[in-house]
């Protein structure tokens, strides 16, 4: 099942789970959507192999191949996703999460009745159409990290204050507690509601934001599923510059037209400097002039208890990405610190990776091969300590 040439592939196919029926496929490969389909037989012994387990009470979660990994999730006894991925080292840690948001993402658009009460499955394909882009954002390459680590991506704006004063202020002036501000799918600045917000919710609203071509305002029905996966809400966004926008997760009022130009520029004019400075921020994460070691080439610092998260593989300003590094940190256990050298053995050679916990929060950081590794858990505690107060 797997594929020659370069970059891997994923597919990912969902079904009712009591007949059988396909609802859609999504495929991918090398991080851009395809529209290479699995034939319809392959379909039909990936799902009849697992309905096969479950009628002997045997629950078949994932399988490898000699170049793909296989894994199955079912969804309320009405949903069965099932995702192939040919991507070398690929974990199926990664690809259950992927599936748990891409039920997420189907609950957001149709609302949990419509996925467990199955009444009309050609009217539900319809329907489903408007998760496609939401969902193909998670087969490709994004630099997110949402869906792995279940945080909120978040980045640290230079005047985080001054914006947070203006975010508070106007969501008392809109009649919300649930306002936020965000610049390529990751979040600036939340009120205390929006922060309230329940997984897997928080982590896919604004990845959906960030996943929509640019407009200047907009007003989508959603389901929260987690939070009101039966009543729809509003979602209500705002283009304040290019990139940069403010979101309202609301009920029938306040309606997008009472968010005119006067109320907007008597909030955001006075922070327009800040607002620009966030700009930068989407791929950074951190503002220019950030205290950082220079050999620091990527950093992910979680806040387990908050369920926010801070990643970057452009601590300085770099414009070469890095991969993602996958680590599971929902384990029972795990240590205070770790550190890894990958490569060869050599002074001056292969990069250096640790993993550092102090609390609640957690630190994986990348570093160049100069860095010395007597002086890996020194400089993670420094940066650990230099960034706790920010997230």
């Amino acid at each position: 099942m797997g594929e020659e040439g370069t970059g891997g592939s994923v597919h990912l196919l969902c079904l009712a789970a009591s007949s059988g029926v396909p609802l859609f496929c999504r495929s991918s490969r090398g991080g851009a959507p395809s529209r290479q389909q699995l034939p319809f037989s392959v379909i039909g012994s990936l799902n009849g192999v697992h309905m096969f387990g479950q009628n002997l009470e045997v629950q078949l979660s994932s399988a490898r191949t000699k170049d793909t990994t296989v894994v199955w999730k079912s969804f309320h006894d009405s949903i069965t996703l099932i995702v192939l991925s040919s991507e070398e080292g690929t974990s199926e840690l990664k690809l259950e999460r992927l599936l748990q948001m891409v039920f997420g993402a189907m609950v957001l658009f149709v609302g949990l009745e419509e996925l467990t009460n199955i009444r009309n499955v050609e009217r539900l394909k319809k329907e489903l159409r408007a998760s496609y882009h939401l969902i193909d954002s998670f087969l490709g390459d994004s630099e997110l990290i949402g869906d792995l680590t279940q945080c909120v991506d978040c980045v640290i704006p230079p005047e985080g204050p001054l914006l947070q004063e203006a975010l508070s202020g106007f969501a008392e002036a809109m009649g919300t507690g649930f306002v936020s501000l965000m610049v390529s799918g990751r979040v600036v600045s939340a009120t205390e509601g929006w922060w309230r917000l329940g997984t897997p919710e928080a982590v896919l609203l604004p990845w959906l934001v960030g996943s929509l071509p640019p407009q200047a305002a907009r007003d989508y029905p959603v389901y929260l599923p987690h939070g009101s996966p039966t009543v729809p809400h509003r979602l209500l966004t705002l283009t304040l510059l290019p990139g940069l926008e403010l979101c309202l997760l609301c009920g029938p009022r306040p309606p997008l037209s009472q968010l005119g130009p006067q109320l907007l520029e008597r909030w955001w004019q006075p922070v327009l400097d800040p607002l620009r400075a966030c700009l930068p921020l989407g791929p950074r994460g951190l503002p220019d002039g950030f205290p950082l070691h220079k050999d620091i080439l990527g950093l992910l610092l979680l806040h387990l208890e908050l369920k926010r998260c801070l990643f970057t593989v452009e601590p300085l300003g770099d414009k070469e990405p890095l991969e993602k590094v996958e680590d599971d940190v929902s384990r029972a256990q795990l240590p205070r610190a770790c550190y890894l050298v990958l490569g060869p053995g050599e002074p001056g050679t292969g990069l250096r990776l640790i993993a550092l916990q102090l609390g609640l929060r957690l630190l994986l950081l990348l570093l160049a091969p100069q860095s010395p590794t007597h002086g890996l858990r020194s400089l993670a505690t420094h940066t650990l300590h230099t960034l706790s107060p920010l997230l």
